[in-house]
């Protein structure tokens, strides 16, 4: 009788191989069936941005002068006090406006 036990060990990894393979050949039959599915989506979603008059994308949702960056003034990050640290994590990933950045300046 031959079971698991007694398949060489290249035999198991070329099985393992092959569902991987079929995994990801599924995988990518998937995503195109997705693509062609959404386009519809997306085209109603930007119709509702265009009439709604929708400014940006709310990337972060912890700190107001994090949600809309195109809406932020210069002093809300300083709110609780002007020599405060920043509490936030989106407020370091964020860089700042590029008006406020001088020339040479790099982060």
């Amino acid at each position: 009788m031959h079971g698991v036990d007694q398949m060489r060990k290249s035999s198991i990894y070329f099985i393992y191989l092959a569902v991987n393979l079929a995994l990801v050949f599924l995988l990518s039959v998937h995503a195109l069936f997705a693509v062609k599915y959404a386009s519809s989506g997306l085209t109603l979603k930007a119709e509702m941005v265009k009439k709604l008059e929708l400014t940006d994308l709310c990337l972060f949702t912890e700190a107001r002068y994090t949600r809309s960056l195109s809406q932020t003034d210069f002093n809300t990050p300083f709110q609780d006090h002007p020599m405060s640290l920043e509490h936030f994590p989106s407020g370091s990933i964020v860089e700042p406006p590029a008006q406020l950045l001088r020339k040479g300046d790099r982060l």
